[in-house]
Order: structure tokens, then C-alpha cells, then sequence
């Protein structure tokens, strides 16, 4: 199984009432369960480590969860609220205002022996969990026992209006990509966290340290990645008719995971072994179920059916 650990949440999506007013739709969302219903909608074995509510909201995301054939068994079900995130497009990127105080999410805590590492080939973790103390410090446990047999693979998909002390997060951000056998951010992540410094320099350094692959979005320019073996690749981004861009980075992330899963590359060592061509053609694939997500509001990546691909 992969599985997502992280965030649940409902996205309120801007759109359009009858009489062209601003509006707002309610859809599930949160970066992580997106990446388990994106790997479970492509076809691979994923489920979803978190807390959901069990209020209204709650039950929406895990009736949706399961309709995607995302697993539930090892989230956490308790009586605090949903998370709630209100977005609006900003020059073609999202912004979001997170309703977070004493939610599901928050109060989640790992476990300890709950999780069979053994049969979980990759765990995911990321996102707005991160910012808060006890949300890092729980990942962290739950990343010191998944390391032994399990991929690691991470994406701060930041935040930066839930973030108080930058500098503590910053630090934060550094730990986590250092115990990442997979890190991915978009160009907006990278600039948040590493200002002007050359996307190639940092992932030398994250190279250096251990991670097996760095991959960098840049929405219409295409992604590109390094790896210690197959060096830099680029791929394109294919031209779609943009509807809204939520959800896109986690449909590359879920679309790249299982290509990996796919293609038996998602163990270390394996994932350490891969070749340029099976490396680029993963990449690719992921660019083109973001590019998909992109064409139709909110957070919904595609199924295996709507994805025309020749492993």
C-alpha cells in the first residue's frame, strides 16, 4: 500500500451564482488525502492517515474518500470539527484562509504500531500539518518508525498565512526534506523557502544528503528533477484549458508516486537505481494528470480510465 498522512479538510471554491455573483462551492479537500485519492484513483492500493471529523463535513470527506477506493482504516474519527478553507484565485494561483483552531487534523496523533510498515511501500507526508507544533512532532514519530522498510516521500506545499515564526518553519521545512528519499515543491514552495538560491544548487544539497529524487513544478513551464543516477530532467506541461489550479501539485505528486509504484521504482533503492527513460516517463505522466486537475474546479484528479497511458 502507499499511503498520505496529513491534512483533510473542505475547500470552499470560488465560482459563480445564477446571477454572476461570487460564490462559493464546498469540496473535499487537504494536500494529502488529495494524494490518496489521486494514487487510489489511478489504481494503486492507498489509504489515508489522518483525522476526519465525524460532523457533517467529516462525512463528506470520507464518503468521498471511499468512492475514490481511498483505505480509512488507519485514519483517526473523532468529534472536532472539520477543517475549513476558503480560496481565491490571486493571478492564476490560489490563496487560501484556513478555519484550523482545535479541528480533526490538528488533534490527530500518530499511533505507534497502528501502521504496518512492512506492507507500506511509500508514505507521504506534508502541507499544512507541518506548521503546527504537535502536527510535525506527530509525522516526525510516525517518519522515524516508517523509515525502516518504507519511501518517504514529502512536500511542504506551504502555507505562509498559517505560518507565525518563519524562521522556526523554515528549520522545520529543512528536517523534513532531509529525511526524504522524494522531495517535491512547486516554484512558489521553492521561493518561500529558499528565496533566489538556484533550484540546481539545492538539490545537490539535498542530493548530498541522502534524497534520491528533488522535483521541482513550475505550472506552465513543465517540472524538472534531479537524481544522483539519471541526472536533470525536464518535462513539458501539456496546454489545457485552465479552470482553476487547486489541487494540480498534489495530482503530480499522487500521479508520480504511482508511476513510481508502477514501474517497481518505488522502493530505495530501487527509486536510488532508476534510469533517465523510466524516470522521465514517470514525470511525464504526473505533468499530464496535473494538467487534467487543471481543467475542471477544484480538487479532482483524475481516474485511470481518463488517463490514456502505455506502461
Amino acid at each position: 500500500m502507499l499511503i498520505a498522512c496529513g491534512d483533510a479538510l473542505i475547500d470552499f471554491v470560488p465560482t459563480r451564482n445564477a446571477e454572476g455573483r461570487e460564490a462559493v462551492m464546498p469540496a473535499v479537500g487537504g494536500s494529502c488525502l488529495n494524494v490518496a485519492i489521486g494514487m487510489a484513483r489511478l489504481g494503486a492500493p492507498a489509504g489515508f492517515v489522518g483525522g476526519i471529523s465525524t460532523d457533517l463535513f467529516g462525512r463528506m470527506i470520507a464518503d468521498h474518500a471511499v468512492a475514490s477506493h481511498v483505505d480509512l482504516s488507519l485514519a483517526t474519527r473523532s468529534e472536532h470539527q472539520t477543517t475549513l478553507a476558503f480560496v481565491r484565485i490571486v493571478a492564476g494561483e490560489s490563496h487560501y484562509a484556513f478555519y484550523d483552531a482545535e479541528t480533526a487534523t490538528r488533534n490527530w496523533t500518530y499511533r505507534r504500531g497502528t501502521i504496518p510498515f512492512a506492507d507500506i511501500e511509500a508514505v507521504h507526508v506534508g502541507s499544512t500539518t507541518l506548521v503546527n507544533d504537535q502536527g510535525a512532532a506527530e509525522t516526525k514519530a510516525l517518519i522515524a518508525d516508517a523509515r525502516v522498510a518504507s519511501t518517504i516521500s514529502f512536500d511542504p506545499n506551504c502555507r505562509p498565512n498559517l505560518v507565525k515564526d518563519k524562521p522556526s518553519y523554515l528549520a522545520r521545512m529543512a528536517e523534513f526534506a532531509a529525511s526524504a528519499d522524494l522531495v517535491k515543491m512547486s516554484d512558489v514552495d521553492f521561493a518561500y523557502l529558499h528565496g533566489d538560491e538556484p533550484y540546481q544548487q539545492r538539490a545537490r544539497t539535498l542530493l548530498g544528503q541522502g534524497t534520491s529524487l528533488v522535483v521541482i513544478t513550475r505550472g506552465n513551464n513543465g517540472a524538472v528533477a534531479w537524481h544522483a543516477g539519471a541526472g536533470q530532467i525536464e518535462v513539458q506541461a501539456p496546454q489545457v484549458v485552465v479552470a482553476d489550479t487547486i489541487g494540480a501539485g498534489d495530482s503530480f505528486q499522487a500521479a508520480l508516486l504511482f508511476a513510481l509504484h508502477k514501474q517497481g521504482r518505488i522502493a530505495r533503492q530501487a527509486l536510488k537505481n532508476i534510469g533517465a527513460d523510466e524516470l522521465r516517463r514517470a514525470l511525464s505522466f504526473a505533468a499530464k494528470c496535473a494538467g487534467l486537475t487543471c481543467t475542471r474546479p477544484g480538487a479532482d484528479p483524475p481516474w485511470s480510465h481518463e488517463i490514456h497511458w502505455s506502461w
